[in-house]
């Protein structure tokens, strides 16, 4: 296998680190996630027009780029980088996926092109704090307790009499970018105990019943909502019902957008990092830069060694998705280890909560809430790899008495 990125990858990344380096300092990101959408729509507008951001993962049939997931993975990269509040991981990291993978033709034909343009952005809303299950990054999805199980609590949906659409009760607590969302996938259940099964269904944003609440949450630049749904009517993702599909598809789809979220810490930890090695070069003590301490330097090189195998490990799950979670685990764990330190080199002033190294901080603390923590995409991951399978002993050799 070849690893290096092509030329028009790395003059992707060349554009978008330039186009974000000029809008999106610590002040203009603080700015933008206290706005109304929770980002710089202008912003978005411009990386959807210039560099076809949001339609990486679409397929070019749908006015997309076509785009490997390796292509999607280093752009989320460079918005690590500067922490880029943006609905480009709700959006094409896991709407996108599930709506090729299970959408119609109509479906695809209508969602697709204008989400790919960045006209429309899609939220994926599961019930409860799951999502890391449901994407079966963290444990088995295909039992439904993640989505409810079938009774009272999640989301609930129920065939209108005449067969022609659906109809949906409950409510989902943290959807990512949920609040400002021009579609919501929702996940639901529906059969009753007997014969529940989860299935995915299509909510407008001008439904009626549909109620959202952007919540305040500990990371700003990825804002979340609560959505309530009460009696909406909804349309089936797909023309089938066989919850395998939607299963099947979610852990698919859990896999890319593992490989896609370490690539993303992996950039916030190497951006954090380079922050902190420029601090200690200028910050003085003792008549001389606290950099050129030899402790210093040690943590340094520690943590230079962490982000650098955290990103060797992102690059390859973006050439096998299959690996995100052991990757998402590594560059969690990097970007927690990497923005602690930050706090730490920065001495005092790293210590007030409105500090910019505050910021990777709290994205690392509020990702391992969302999508791990680390010992679980771990433990899953080499349950999934047999590790955990007791192997049989071998016969003990008879010995004649």
């Amino acid at each position: 296998m070849d690893a290096a990125f092509t030329a028009e990858q790395e003059e992707i990344r060349r554009t978008l680190r330039e186009i974000l380096g000029k809008r999106c300092g610590p002040d203009e990101v603080k700015a933008a996630v206290r706005t109304a959408a929770g980002h710089d729509r202008e912003l978005w507008q411009q990386l959807a027009q210039r560099l076809g951001l949001p339609g990486l993962a679409v397929a070019e049939e749908y006015g997309g780029v076509g785009c490997t997931p390796a292509d999607l993975a280093l752009a989320c990269e460079e918005a690590g980088r500067v922490l880029l509040p943006s609905p480009l991981f709700a959006t094409a990291g896991l709407c996108v996926p599930l709506i090729t993978a299970l959408g119609t033709g109509a479906q695809r034909s209508e969602l697709l092109p204008p989400l790919a343009a960045g006209g429309l952005t899609a939220a994926l809303a599961v019930p409860g704090p799951v999502l890391a299950t449901a994407l079966a990054l963290t444990g088995d999805n295909t039992a439904g307790e993640w989505a409810g199980g079938g009774r009272a609590g999640g989301v609930q949906a129920r065939a209108d009499a005449d067969g022609g659409g659906w109809r949906l009760y409950g409510e989902a607590a943290q959807v990512l970018d949920g609040h400002s969302a021009s579609v919501l996938l929702v996940a639901a259940h529906t059969g009753g105990f007997a014969r529940a099964r989860t299935l995915l269904f299509l909510v407008r944003e001008d439904a009626p019943g549909l109620v959202r609440a952007r919540q305040a949450v500990l990371d700003e630049t990825r804002p979340q909502a609560a959505i309530q749904l009460r009696d909406v009517p909804a349309q089936l993702l797909g023309g089938g019902e066989a919850e395998a599909d939607v299963v099947r598809a979610l852990a698919a789809t859990g896999r890319t957008a593992a490989a896609v979220l370490a690539a993303e810490a992996v950039g916030a930890a190497g951006q954090a990092l380079a922050r902190t090695v420029e601090y200690v070069r200028r910050r003085e003590q003792f008549g001389r830069a606290i950099g050129s301490f030899q402790a210093v330097k040690h943590r340094l090189a520690d943590l230079y060694v962490q982000v650098q195998a955290a990103r060797s490990a992102a690059y390859y799950a973006a050439w096998d998705p299959a690996q995100g979670g052991l990757a998402l685990a590594q560059a969690l764990e990097a970007l927690r280890v990497t923005a602690g330190e930050a706090i730490q080199l920065h001495g005092g002033i790293g210590f007030t909560w409105e500090h910019d190294a505050h910021l990777y901080f709290k994205r690392a603390a509020a990702d391992e809430l969302l999508f791990g923590p680390v010992h679980r995409l771990r433990a899953h991951a080499a349950h999934r790899a047999g590790l955990f399978t007791p192997s049989a002993e071998p016969e003990k050799e008879k010995v004649a008495v």
